[in-house]
């Protein structure tokens, strides 16, 4: 499945309101069989060059803080960040998504201590309702790809944010499901947003359970064909 997390995106937006302008993107995959068809699709969006590269490391440091560790999956993400620095000497800064996850903040933190760059997280310990908030307002238009927690189903794949918001914050109030997804409740997959060029249009869908019961189904969206269509 082929996702990216609307939170990224809102990231990438704040950073191109404080005049920090955006010169690549880069993802790090966990496999070669992996389908590069939406991140290229992104890239075109988006008029910006992809770098991607293979995770051959496995999580050996698996606590909260992260130190070098050869083998380690981070290291992956610190060599294609390497290279992109010597593509690209004036980049300074690196911008992420992360929310609560100091999991993911440690490390990104290291990997740019190391490289000499700013790590970016505008979106650390933001409140989720007024974040939802700002994502819908800002432009960025995002479907549900993935649901995995109760009171979502196989029904609300495909819907828009917008679309899904009452109900997200029911939600919320109900059973403590975050919002943002943040708990990875649901996935997304931006369609469009301000900084776009182009946008996607999904021509092809299929959905696939992973588990169904009375409680919390497990089940994606497979985005089967899409294609970029002029704003």
């Amino acid at each position: 499945m082929d996702t990216i997390l609307h939170a990224l995106l809102i990231c990438i937006h704040r950073a191109m309101m404080r005049r920090r302008w955006i010169v690549t993107c880069i993802s790090v995959l966990p496999t070669r069989e992996f389908s590069f068809t939406v991140l290229q699709l992104y890239s075109e969006a988006c008029g910006l060059p992809l770098y991607r590269r293979e995770i051959r490391g496995r999580p050996i440091k698996t606590g909260i803080f992260y130190e070098e560790e050869n083998n380690d999956e981070v290291e992956d993400l610190y060599e294609l960040l390497a290279f992109i620095k010597q593509k690209h000497p004036d980049i300074e800064a690196v911008s992420s998504g992360a929310i609560l996850s100091s999991y993911q903040k440690n490390r990104i933190q290291n990997v740019c201590r190391r490289l000499n760059l700013e790590p970016l997280t505008y979106l650390w310990n933001a409140d989720q309702a007024v974040l939802f908030d700002e994502i819908i307002s800002s432009g960025i238009e995002a479907i549900i790809v993935k649901v995995a927690a109760l009171g979502l189903s196989t029904r609300h794949l495909g819907k828009s944010l917008r679309e899904m918001k009452n109900l997200l914050l029911d939600l919320s109030s109900r059973y403590g499901v975050h919002i943002c997804g943040e708990g990875g409740e649901y996935e997304t997959f931006v369609v469009n947003c301000p900084f776009f060029t182009k946008r996607i249009v999904v021509d092809e869908t299929k959905i696939v359970e992973h588990s169904v019961n009375d409680f919390a189904a497990v089940a994606y969206l497979s985005l089967s064909k899409l294609h970029l269509e002029n704003k």
